[in-house]
């Protein structure tokens, strides 16, 4: 009996001693981690601000005249015979978009004005820029700008996902409404927002803090949803098959000294 009692013991602490280990592996891919619990705070107060136009960055644009009311290359006429800048067009709503890349100098290659440096404006800067080089062409000008390429990456708990920036100053809330929003597996009191070299942490379980920590998103943010880990019942689900081997063999070895 005394060996029985020993074996049961031992298998019980065999059992502990897996689910504790379970309990460390299953944080092991917790990613971002940090103690800047303050960095959120300078961002969102900081101003809303236009995106720039930075190097590699993908431009579409639109030509029209009489102030916006006829297009100037509905048969992209302007486009013919220059090469598309990215690999590939640029599908959107049906419609073939064809983009203009921002070089390594900061400059563009747009029909009939060959390179133009666009670098560090926004959007509306450079479209008055554009409109003021075409005047040599068309009269009363009309031109639209719009950015291609500008996202933000989505991990943890949503799963990874890039999410385009389709307009500007769009804030996490946005962002993590298109990546299907923070599940019941999700901590929305640890959002971490990367950008650069700093570490943002969010905490959006309160109105209060929505209110503190719904910031700006920038392109190329990372925003990482830490995912609630439950070693206990992970580790139950994935040492199952060796717990119920564990319970088979112990019940063989008791009725076998029981004899």
């Amino acid at each position: 009996m005394k060996r029985s009692s020993f074996f049961r013991s031992a298998c019980f602490l065999a059992v502990l001693t897996m689910l504790a280990s379970s309990c460390a592996s299953y944080r092991q891919n917790i990613m971002f981690q940090t103690d800047q619990k303050d960095a959120v705070k300078a961002q969102a107060n900081a101003a809303e601000k236009n995106y720039t136009i930075q190097r590699n960055d993908l431009l579409a644009i639109e030509f029209y005249t009489k102030n916006g009311e006829r297009l100037v290359d509905p048969d992209r006429f302007l486009s013919k015979g220059l090469p598309v800048q990215n690999p590939t067009s640029i599908i959107t709503t049906g419609e073939e978009v064809r983009s203009y890349l921002v070089n390594q100098e900061g400059l563009v290659k747009f029909p009939m004005i060959d390179t133009i440096r666009l670098e560090g404006l926004t959007l509306l800067q450079a479209e008055g820029v554009l409109q003021q080089t075409y005047t040599k062409f068309y009269t009363d000008m009309f031109i639209r700008l719009k950015f291609l390429n500008k996202r933000v990456v989505v991990l943890g708990a949503p799963g990874g996902q890039v999410i385009p920036l389709a307009n500007e100053n769009m804030r996490l809330t946005e962002v993590l409404a298109l990546a299907k929003g923070i599940h019941n597996d999700a901590k929305a009191y640890n959002i971490r927002v990367l950008r650069g070299d700093t570490v943002m942490i969010a905490d959006l379980s309160t109105f209060a803090g929505y209110l503190e920590n719904n910031i700006v998103i920038h392109s190329n943010d990372i925003v990482y949803v830490e995912p609630i880990r439950r070693p206990l019942l992970e580790g139950l689900r994935d040492y199952g098959p060796i717990l119920t081997v564990l319970t088979s063999v112990t019940t063989l070895v008791v009725v076998i000294i029981g004899l």
